[in-house]
């Protein structure tokens, strides 16, 4: 069998996102030719004009559809346009992404109110994960981001999160952006 089908044959049977190392494992390859394996598969994907793509999610792949079919598989599967997240949400959203694995009480710490109900409601989404216990007084339960948040927030990595050192700051006018981007090539 043709190793590059196996690996298309792994990651769509799983689901959800599996692990790079695994998917290796597997099929009896590196991790590395893995890599150029799903870069092919997305090549010939994009060729064909296929629906699907090959998403990487750190160190993970997954199967996924492609943005602009979106609308329709919404209607097929007749799901409910999903309720934007709260500015809360997104503050303990933040709060875990730039600072994980993280506590409840942490989170708290630094919101200021309480925030028990969000968590959950992350938790829920699937958005966030328990990461474990740490070895404090009372055991609490750690949290991390999951391979969801990477996905709908459109990144690979938390490597892309923007710094955190510019958020607070006000963006340039269009003309100095324009100028920084033109340095960055």
């Amino acid at each position: 069998m043709d190793a590059k089908r196996q690996v298309e044959a792994v990651i769509f049977a799983c689901g959800e996102a599996a692990p790079r190392e695994k998917v290796a494992a597997a099929v009896g390859v590196s991790a590395f030719a893995v890599d150029r394996m799903v870069e092919a598969i997305n090549e010939e994907y994009d060729k064909a004009g296929s629906p699907f793509f090959i998403a990487r999610l750190g160190d993970a792949y997954q199967m996924a559809t492609r943005e602009e079919y979106a609308p329709v598989v919404r209607a097929a599967l007749e799901l409910r346009r999903s309720t934007p997240l709260s500015q809360a949400a997104l503050e303990t959203l933040a709060i875990v992404a730039y600072n994980q694995p993280v506590t409840r009480p942490f989170i708290e710490q630094v919101r200021g109110v309480d925030s028990s109900g969000i968590v959950a409601s992350l938790c829920e989404k699937g958005l966030i994960e328990e990461a474990g216990r740490l070895e404090l007084p009372g055991r609490p339960i750690a949290y991390r981001t999951t391979a969801a948040f990477l996905l709908c927030f459109g990144l690979s990595s938390l490597d892309e999160l923007p710094d955190a050192a510019c958020l607070g700051e006000e963006p340039p006018p269009p003309e100095e952006e324009e100028e920084q981007l033109a340095f960055e090539t």
